[in-house]
């Protein structure tokens, strides 16, 4: 009996998010099943079928082509096991280097022998490679010979190389852009079918999703609707339409503002091929890196401050030129602190800086964009000052990172901290429930306040990966008060527009979505039926439970959010973006330019910026792809944790069901792995849910194997190598990311499995006595953990209360300038008599300080906070030795209750 092939490690259509990534394993695959045909265990009909996984999918990417994959299949079905073996091996490894994008890949003798390949060999070497989607029906009369006719164009002075990706179909097309990381630019010719010619099993809930969203009938503007879809799924695509009818009447349509250039079908293809390069070009010019290179070549005297400018000081040292040889040359010559001579000023951008800000604003979808090179906590900061002012009110998480509570300090402003939801077992906190942010406001409008509330401050992803509903939270709120800023700190999601699936919960892809429908019938229709249902004075019970509809009428749309490139992009410590949606911008611009004086260095660093430009274009280019590697790195970590028989017994990554709330994930979704309709599912819970968790972070559990977050924190470092910066009592974090391999997976897997072996060698060679120990440390770490406080209330010194309401809102300004004066604080030991008896009988305890434990990280206190007995039973049980703003040598700094305040 014949012995079947190994068993499929992929399960492809468990998860939507990483389907591109599937292609290189479906090739190992097949080159194991061929290596098990070579020892006679399996028949070619078997490899043959194996091979047919192949087939449908190799047609949406340029290599290795049809004559190539021809020849594969010709030698399995002729037997010829060594052949086969060899050709599979070779693509195999072409595909999961990336080697056949190199124009120096010469593939072997008995594989394809193309005079294209023979020319691709001469002149330029290693033009940046891509790859164009062309989409025209097998009827168009252009078709038979429109791949001949764009080789044709193709010359060795182009700056880039493309090869052509045929399909014939509205579905197809999908597909290959889902798929193919490599695709950037689309030329989609009118009268196009919708059926798919090439279906992939695992693409089916994919293109079933789409079915609902195109109208098949519409045949004559189906190639519009494609390019609609395709910019939506990917928007850094460029994209061209070539069509029959009159070039005018397309380019009336409203979809036709995301084609990058519309072609009558009659011009010449040399005119597309030029517009397929010049696309690229647009996206690949670094304008601030550009000319900080050429900057570098000329041979400049430097008479201003810097010495290490031109690094003479460095090379010519007897006791520091091991400097410049570790750093090399090009980093002192890219230095200078002028702002003339071709190079331009961060403060007030004119030449290169502005215009590179600007290809990032596009890139991001954002209206404007604002360079920082003193990290996001000046980005908060900036952003906090330019739209609020002394006094004013911003609802604000009392979690989120520090920066902002300092902000608010420096402002004037007056936090109204509102909390988010507790994961108590695992010390840590999850983010800010929608509700909770819709009774602040209330509240606030009960107590006539609402005219002074400037913003909702918020931060998404958390740093443990929970994503808001960001459209829902913004929608809601501005139903209560239509003017409201939205500040967004996604310092840890900067990465998330280069997924479909992730990017309608940035802030961005959010208020994108929110402006079009405000222009949309739908709008109004649904704001005026719920006026209706509602009545005129329904009560604030109501108003929390209802999903409410902003008054399109009245609605602005000003939306702020931060990105730490520097944490999920390829630039440098510190680089940070400020992306700007505001229609109140050109009002408020002078503002934010003096915030950005007030904040940013008159010295930023030139390498910071020019990352910040390559990041941009690095992400525009290959975004995609990489970021796709990046989920499918966490969703394999996450498989092989869950599915190894030892790790997990004492290792586990938290999934969403774990994260999330039930009442907070309305679909029941649950994990990323949960059902085999996960397209339709992940889809729906992202529309739909309040939260949803971020893959890429993962919370791994290590309190079962009796380690705290600490202590495994410090052995993956000090034995292993392995690197992270978060952790909590029981777990720490883990991030994937655009920079890992799978190499990095299998390092961390080996590393796990190293420690859960040695543990259950430890449990098996010692006595019971090792083993209670050993229980009741886990026990220690997963069942006695503390309660995590909330903010309890500002001194009543520090508020302005209201006939019959106690404010929330604090003066948290003048509470830390407040500890400035000696005289009128104290200090208390943390475990003292005298801190349990004025916890019960006064006077009140007021923190001077903000006190922030790493980890977890947030603030258990913040100045002129009452503090409570939580917040002290809390800090007892802390085992971290680093905590901001708690003094061991004088403790706690307390704010006398009677100081009094002008």
């Amino acid at each position: 009996m014949e012995q079947q092939p190994q068993a499929s490690r992929i399960e492809p259509e468990d998860s939507a998010f990483a389907v591109g990534m599937i292609r290189p394993d479906l090739w190992r695959q097949l080159l194991e099943t061929v290596q098990q045909w070579q020892h006679q265990t399996i028949t070619n009909e078997a490899v043959l079928r194996e091979f047919a996984k192949l087939a449908n999918l190799e047609t949406f990417y340029a290599f290795p082509g049809a004559k190539l994959l021809a020849q594969i299949e010709e030698a399995i079905e002729e037997d010829d096991s060594e052949l086969a073996e060899t050709l599979i091996s070779e693509v195999s490894l072409a595909i999961l280097t990336r080697d056949y994008k190199s124009e120096d890949y010469t593939p072997n003798e008995f594989q394809l022998h193309s005079e294209e390949r023979e020319r691709k060999k001469q002149g330029h070497h290693n033009r940046p490679y891509f790859e164009v989607l062309v989409v025209a029906s097998n009827q168009h009369r252009y078709a038979e010979s429109l791949l001949e006719d764009f080789m044709e164009q193709r010359r060795n002075e182009d700056d880039f190389i493309y090869e052509i990706v045929y399909v014939e179909s509205y579905q197809d097309a999908y597909s290959a852009v889902i798929l193919n990381g490599n695709i950037n630019s689309v030329i989609i010719y009118d009268n196009i079918d919708y059926e798919a010619k090439h279906p992939v099993p695992f693409l089916l809930p994919a293109l079933t999703h789409l079915d609902g969203q195109v109208d098949q009938t519409d045949e004559a503007h189906l190639a519009l609707q494609l390019v609609d879809t395709l910019s939506h799924y990917r928007p850094e695509l460029d994209l061209y339409l070539v069509s029959d009818r009159y070039s005018e009447e397309v380019s009336s349509d409203e979809r036709a503002q995301q084609i990058r250039r519309i072609i009558y079908a009659s011009e010449d293809v040399l005119d597309l091929h030029l517009s397929i390069l010049e696309g690229i070009r647009d996206r690949y010019q670094t304008p601030f890196f550009d000319n900080l290179k050429e900057y570098t070549k000329r041979p400049i005297s430097t008479f201003h401050a810097l010495p290490i400018a031109r690094g003479k000081s460095i090379f010519n040292s007897d006791w520091i030129s091991d400097m410049g040889e570790f750093y090399g040359k090009n980093l002192f010559l890219a230095e200078s602190s002028a702002t003339t001579g071709g190079l331009d000023s961060l403060l007030e951008p004119t030449g290169n800086i502005k215009i590179a800000q600007e290809k990032a604003a596009r890139a991001f979808g954002a209206d404007h964009c604002y360079f920082v090179t003193n990290g996001t906590s000046t980005s908060n900061k900036i952003v906090l000052m330019a739209i609020a002012k002394p006094g004013d009110i911003i609802v604000v998480d009392r979690n989120c990172h520090k920066s902002h509570h300092y902000a608010m300090v420096l402002g004037g402003l007056k936090p109204y901290y509102v909390e988010a939801y507790p994961m108590r077992e695992y010390s840590m906190y999850g983010a800010v429930p929608l509700i909770e942010i819709k009774r602040a406001l209330l509240n606030l409008k009960r107590e006539g306040k609402l005219d002074r509330v400037k913003a909702v401050d918020l931060t998404n992803c958390t740093f443990d990966g929970h994503v808001y509903n960001t459209r829902r939270v913004m929608e809601e709120c501005l139903a209560i008060k239509p003017d409201l800023v939205f500040l967004w700190d996604e310092a840890w999601f900067g990465f998330a527009h280069w997924s479909p699936f992730l990017r309608p919960r940035t802030a961005m892809g959010a208020a994108e979505d929110i402006e079009y429908w405000l222009q949309t019938a739908e709008a109004e229709e649904s704001y005026q039926a719920q006026q209706l249902q509602l009545g005129e004075n329904p009560n604030e019970e109501v108003l929390l439970n209802t999903r409410l509809i902003p008054n399109p009428k009245q609605v602005k749309i000003r939306v702020y959010q931060t990105n730490s490139t520097h944490k999920s992009l390829s630039a440098l410590r510190q680089a940070s973006m400020i992306l700007v949606k505001d229609v109140q911008f050109y009002a408020i611009e002078p503002q934010l330019k003096e915030a950005i004086f007030t904040h940013a260095t008159t010295s930023p660093n030139q390498q910071i910026i020019a990352t910040l430009d390559l990041a941009r274009r690095q992400m525009e280019l290959e975004g995609y792809r990489l970021v796709s590697n990046a989920l499918q790195i966490a969703l394999d970590i996450r498989t092989q944790i869950a599915n190894h028989p030892v790790i997990a017994k004492y290792f586990s990554i938290l999934t969403p069901a774990e994260m999330i709330p039930p009442t907070l994930r309305s679909t029941g979704y649950e994990d990323y792995f949960a059902t085999k309709d996960n397209w339709h599912s992940l889809a729906q819970s992202i529309a739909e849910d309040e939260f949803f968790l971020d893959p890429t972070r993962m919370t791994l559990v290590c309190g079962r194997a009796g380690l705290n977050g600490t202590e495994f924190k410090n052995l993956l470092a000090d034995r292993f190598n392995i690197q992270v910066n978060k952790t909590s009592r029981n777990s720490i974090l883990i991030q994937s990311n655009i920079n890992n391999t799978r190499s990095d997976v299998a390092h961390l897997i080996n590393v796990l499995l190293t420690i859960s072996l040695e543990i259950e060698e430890q449990i098996r060679h010692s006595g019971p006595d090792f083993v209670a120990l050993f229980e009741e440390k886990v026990a220690s770490l997963m069942e006695d953990v503390p309660d995590l406080p909330n903010f309890s209330h500002f001194a009543s010194q520090y508020r302005k209360d209201v006939a019959g309401a106690v404010a929330v809102e604090g003066d948290i300004r003048t509470a830390f300038f407040a500890s400035w004066d000696a005289e009128q604080c104290d200090y208390i030991k943390l475990c003292s008599e005298e801190c349990d008896q004025r916890l019960i009988n006064g006077p009140e305890m007021i923190s001077a300080k903000m006190v922030i434990p790493y980890p977890p990280g947030f603030p258990i206190l913040v100045p002129g906070q009452v503090i409570t007995q939580d917040a002290i039973d809390f800090m007892r049980k802390l085992d971290v030795k680093e905590i901001h703003g708690y003094d061991e040598a004088r403790v706690l700094q307390l704010i006398q209750a009677y100081h009094k305040v002008d």
